[in-house]
């Protein structure tokens, strides 16, 4: 499973869902906290951590500075309506200063670099999603990662 739900480590009982996934895959070199716009019945489904970050990127643009979310899919919210339901895997925009957005647009002009979303969160009620600036691992890379966590996880068991 690419998405990981987890209870906030504050009061509130509001989930943060995160993408592993992206962390195995990209080398995150630069992060950025932005806002979403979204219905009613997405800000439902997320507070109930019914969102997937695995298939997600982000598109940005320099002129107009705009960030685009694709490919993340939030389920429907099951008691509202049929004529009130929202389409899962729409594109949604996201809210940043344009001075962000240009220095995204321009750095993913570079090859081999992508925006990746990280994690969906709250803040004082609001829904946040953490977008990480990566390029690509190789096969090996991915094997020293692996290699890596299983020797942590071998020194956490006491062996």
């Amino acid at each position: 499973m690419a998405a990981k739900k987890s209870k906030s480590s504050g009061s509130s009982n509001e989930p943060v869902i995160q993408n592993r996934k992206a962390r195995f895959e990209y080398t995150i070199s630069d992060t950025l906290e932005c806002g979403m716009k979204l219905t009613g019945t997405e800000v439902k489904s997320i507070r109930d951590g019914q969102i997937s970050l695995g298939e997600g990127y982000v598109h940005a643009s320099a002129d107009p500075p705009m960030l685009v979310l694709h490919g993340v899919h939030i389920a429907e919210y099951p008691p509202a309506g049929a004529a009130t339901q929202h389409v899962p895997t729409r594109s949604r925009l996201l809210l940043a200063h344009k001075r962000e957005i240009r220095k995204l647009a321009l750095k993913t002009r570079e090859r081999g670099m992508t925006i990746v979303p990280l994690k969906v969160y709250f803040v004082q009620g609001r829904i946040k999603l953490l977008v990480g600036l990566g390029t690509g691992k190789r096969k090996y890379d991915k094997r020293q990662a692996i290699k890596a966590r299983d020797a942590q996880r071998d020194i956490e068991r006491g062996r």
